[in-house]
């Protein structure tokens, strides 16, 4: 009988998931969201980059590119509403491709999940929630 190989071997073995892939499951997992929380994001398109950009990381005041694994790039509902004025700029859902496959990996659970997580912490921000509240609705109390 084989030895088992070790998690990096199993890996090496493995085809990454690929910009188009977290992309389908990202779109799958927005149109599942309650019908209430799709009319507030409306057809927010979602853009997969391996990584995010120096922008982004400025943006977010993220020192580590892995601890970004999402963004959604607009201007916070409650923010747009209070001022009664259109979006500025076409609003998208970025994921971030590499800090979201180590995120899975570190995990061991389904990518779905990983990807469900990262999407449903970035609309919370969006719909004015801070950190506590996006991690309780990710299912998530501690923000470790």
């Amino acid at each position: 009988m084989a030895a088992p190989s070790s998690p990096v071997e199993r890996l090496a073995r493995l085809r990454a998931p690929s910009a188009a892939d977290l992309a389908a499951i990202g779109a799958r997992i927005l149109e599942g969201l309650p019908a209430e929380i799709r009319s507030l994001v409306g057809m927010v398109p979602i853009r997969v980059e391996d990584w995010p950009d120096e922008d982004a990381l400025a943006w977010t005041e993220c020192e580590d590119p892995l601890d970004l694994t999402g963004l959604y790039r607009a201007v916070p509902i409650a923010e747009r509403h209070a001022q009664a004025l259109p979006p500025s700029e076409p609003e998208m859902i970025f994921l971030y491709r590499m800090p979201i496959l180590v995120e899975w990996a570190e995990r061991g659970c389904a990518l779905e999940e990983v990807v469900f997580d990262v999407l449903t912490h970035e609309i919370a921000h969006h719909l004015g929630m801070d950190e506590t509240a996006a991690l309780r609705l990710e299912g998530r109390d501690d923000p470790s």
